[in-house]
């Protein structure tokens, strides 16, 4: 079977949740002998396979709002030209006008709606006007729909009555070791770690406010940027205030240090509240982090309330005194054992695949019932 994965960055992965997943996921349905193609928005990428999938780099229009679209419509144009795949997993609900002409040329699609784009504050206004129309058309339009939490796949039957599939994310319980946090020049779980876009529904903001006005003498690195949100940026650095107890890395796409931080840290601080479930927090969870999650029904469902929740920067003050008295020791030993034990049963990248698997076998099968009923028209 061939199967086209549209609407990403493509792989290697190295910017987010979406493009880890699709190398996860597809480099696994190519080893059970799937045809995979990736499009891919890389500039300057000469690679053209990667771990059994075929990479197509295609150019984009880089502007915050032109972005993804531009290159999913190169990449839908190549797909209906020269690729001719079996089906079509289109991610990112902001390219749903791709979706009536991928069908209309005979390629059955499963579109990924990847949380409530329209309630992220970069797309305010006219944003999310556009995103509210693309997630109705979503779910219009495609052959069939996916979310990645059950809270999701609620808000779809609640808000349009059409069922959605159901499949998570994965990742890998693992032990990172420590012996590359000299780099950063900090110690094993002695400090606190926030991997985040900088934007303000993932209430950076809120965290380093809450953690700014606490006793806790361990530090906080922050990983993540932004390239659209550079006021937001600088407003979170505003709120730092210069204090040398909060550090800003910036990006950090060395995998192997960023688990060693994950693995390590005293608390990861998850302040995501949109996405549904989240790459990141899975991430840690499987490495031993314990969490601090923004209070927020995703986080209660990828956690099962494994995790200690916040809601407001004094709620944030207030975890982080407790944590600098040492009154939550105890607890954070045990979320360290239960986010590996949640990793291990709910979020696995072989079941992940399976379910995926299971998805594109049912799309095919509408490819050929819509070919039958073609046929019988002409007959």
């Amino acid at each position: 079977m061939k199967v086209a994965i549209l609407g990403t960055r493509g792989v290697p992965a190295l910017y987010g949740g979406f493009e880890t997943a699709v190398e996860e996921i597809g480099s696994r349905l190519a080893e059970r002998g799937y045809d995979v193609t990736v499009y891919c928005r890389n500039p300057g990428q000469q690679l053209t396979s990667y771990a059994g999938m075929r990479l197509v780099n295609l150019p984009a229009v880089r502007h915050r709002v032109a972005e993804t679209l531009s290159h999913t419509s190169f990449s839908a144009v190549h797909a209906v030209i020269k690729d001719r795949p079996d089906v079509a997993l289109l991610l990112n609900a902001g390219n749903a006008p791709l979706l009536r002409p991928l069908r209309a040329a005979g390629i059955p699609v499963a579109v990924h709606l990847d949380g409530l784009e329209s309630k992220r504050e970069k797309w305010r206004g006219a944003g999310a006007a556009y995103y509210r129309w693309a997630e109705r058309s979503s779910v219009r339009a495609g052959t069939e729909v996916v979310a990645d939490c059950q809270a999701i796949a609620d808000y779809i039957k609640e808000t349009y009555g059409r069922s959605a599939w159901v499949i998570t994310y994965g990742a890998e319980v693992i032990e990172p070791g420590s012996e590359r946090l000299a780099e950063l020049s900090v110690v094993r779980r002695d400090f606190h770690l926030l991997v985040a876009r900088m934007e303000p529904e993932n209430h950076v903001l809120e965290a380093v406010l809450g953690y700014r006005q606490s006793e806790e003498t361990r530090p906080l690195l922050i990983v993540g940027s932004a390239p659209y949100s550079l006021w937001y940026i600088d407003k979170v650095a505003d709120a730092a205030g210069g204090d040398p107890r909060i550090q800003f890395l910036g990006g950090i796409y060395d995998q192997e240090l960023l688990n060693q931080l994950y693995g390590n840290c005293r608390t990861y601080i998850h302040g995501h509240s949109v996405g549904g479930t989240n790459p990141s927090l899975l991430r840690a969870m499987g490495a031993g982090a314990p969490v601090l999650a923004f209070d927020c029904e995703f986080n209660r469902e990828v956690t099962a309330d494994r995790a200690l929740v916040w809601s407001s920067s004094d709620d944030m003050t207030a975890l982080m005194d407790d944590i600098a008295e040492g009154e939550l020791d105890p607890v954070l030993e045990s979320l360290t054992a239960a986010g590996r034990e949640r990793v291990a049963e709910h979020y696995r990248w072989d079941v992940v695949t399976d379910e995926y698997e299971r998805l594109l076998h049912h799309l095919l099968g509408a490819r050929r019932g819509a070919r039958n009923q073609t046929r019988e028209v002409l007959q």
